[in-house]
């Protein structure tokens, strides 16, 4: 059994393919991961309910309901929508990537793919969500942002809000290094943990997720471009003000 899968995470595998989710079983119980696996994707939610996986393994190309819509079901869950997410398709454009990270998920893997690719993914993300709260929980606030390390929520006009793992820790490290420009490649390193640049418009896209989410709010996150984001010292409206 793996260091990283020692405490038996759970993962359930949603695709049609038999040998699919055949094969990720076997590899995953390999590395000492509780798996279950489903191949009727009408099924998901009711069996994720029931399993409260740690990590959910989706196919987006299924027939009836696809990858995305139950994305989406599982992001509107009371119960399962901080589920990490790795989505599975045959689907390799651009476009298709950027949609599926939009609508929740956290990595994005296509077919044909490499399993040991796939095992170090799934032991990163659930590295990166175990790290969830900082070791001295503290209040961060910008404005009417709020983000409680202890609590692991953020409010903005005293609204909660509603973020993923990723997006939490995202834009935590933002407030943190309030001031300092950080690069895409130091956000993918310390955010998502890969320690090669890959895929820099994952960055990209979960800012622009973590904006929306921002509502008002969202200018406190500036973009340097060719550069990377920062989170302004003083709101720019204030500043421009001044």
């Amino acid at each position: 059994m793996s260091e990283t899968a020692s405490a038996a995470k759970k993962i359930l595998v949603v695709d049609d393919e038999t040998d699919v989710t055949e094969l990720l079983a076997y590899t995953l119980r390999a590395k000492g991961f509780e798996v279950e696996t489903l191949n009727d994707p009408n099924r998901s939610i009711g069996v994720a309910r029931g399993f409260m996986p740690d990590l959910v393994v989706l196919d987006v190309m299924m027939p009836d309901v696809n990858g995305i819509q139950i994305c989406r079901m599982l992001r509107a869950d009371a119960k399962l929508k901080k589920v990490p997410v790795v989505f599975l398709t045959a689907k390799a454009e651009e476009g298709d990537r950027i949609q599926g990270l939009e609508t929740g998920a956290d990595d994005y893997l296509c077919k044909p793919f490499s399993t040991k690719e796939l095992v170090l993914r799934i032991q990163t993300i659930l590295r990166r969500v175990g790290e969830g709260a900082p070791e001295t929980p503290k209040l961060l606030t910008a404005g009417r942002i709020v983000l409680d390390g202890e609590r692991h929520a953020v409010t903005v006009a005293g609204q909660e809000v509603e973020l993923t793992a990723t997006e939490f820790k995202l834009l935590r490290l933002l407030m943190e290094r309030r001031g300092r420009v950080q690069t895409r490649e130091h956000l993918l390193i310390n955010v998502w943990n890969y320690e090669t640049e890959i895929e820099t418009r994952t960055v990209d896209t979960h800012v622009r997720r973590l904006r929306e989410k921002l509502g008002p709010e969202a200018d406190w996150i500036e973009t340097i471009r060719g550069v990377g984001y920062r989170f302004a010292e003083r709101r720019p409206v204030e500043a421009a003000n001044t």
